[in-house]
């Protein structure tokens, strides 16, 4: 868990650096690093879908995907959750800082959870002890936090959490199914979770809002395909 107790403590750091330190920038440098930010982001999205080796996997893992998480309303429950943080904190009385916590929490949690260093690096982290690619992921997730707490506020701070638990668990459900994982099955799911990263980057970038939080669950399709194959 070393890996992922790292990722999340940048997180934390970054965040709180972002929000009471940098939060006084001109909107317009916000703005800028935001869009700036958002092309990266999908660069690294398209660059880690372009692994992809089976096509209409992919396009069935996002569609069935998607109809599973929009029957969930994943992006809602997120959004509750966010909202009763908020609470927690006292921060529900300001319509505007509740949008902004929301927002933040949700479009972090996304961000950093999805993807596949995320899914490798909690893998290797499980079945290797080779924290590497987490700490990678770190020192990328802290620039990212620094950068959209400083707009989105505290919010993103709590996307710790879901990077805890969400790593955490990849870590752990490694373990117990290791002997089920190929190469075929990492290379899929991340290509999978790329394509969802790269829809965080059209959202940064204001083009059409996506709630890709409904789409998470196409990153697990291909888990599904290979075990199912593998049993018939």
């Amino acid at each position: 868990m070393l890996g992922t107790v790292v990722n999340a403590l940048s997180i934390v750091f970054c965040s709180l650096v972002g929000a009471f330190l940098v939060k006084n920038i001109p909107q317009r440098f916000e703005e800028i690093l935001k869009k700036a930010s958002g092309l990266a982001v999908i660069y690294i999205g398209i660059r880690g879908a372009l692994d992809n080796e089976n096509i209409l996997l992919l396009i069935l893992s996002l569609v069935f995907g998607s109809i599973i998480g929009e029957l969930i309303d994943i992006d809602k429950w997120m959004v509750r959750l966010g909202t009763w943080a908020e609470k927690k904190l006292g921060m529900d009385g300001d319509r505007t800082s509740q949008r902004s916590f929301s927002k933040g929490f949700v479009t972090a949690s996304i961000l950093f959870c999805t993807g596949s260093m995320a899914i490798i690096g909690a893998m290797q982290s499980g079945l290797q002890g080779n924290h590497e690619t987490l700490f990678a992921k770190s020192i990328l997730d802290g620039i990212m936090s620094l950068v959209f707490s400083a707009s989105l506020g505290i919010g993103v701070a709590f996307s710790a959490l879901s990077v805890f638990l969400y790593q955490g668990g990849i870590t752990f459900g490694s373990i117990l199914i290791r002997d089920f994982l190929t190469p075929e099955m990492i290379r899929e799911m991340s290509a999978a979770g790329s394509l969802l990263i790269a829809a965080i980057g059209f959202n940064f970038l204001g083009v059409k809002e996506i709630k890709v939080a409904n789409m998470i669950p196409g990153i697990f399709i291909p888990l599904a395909y290979y075990l199912i194959a593998q049993a018939f």
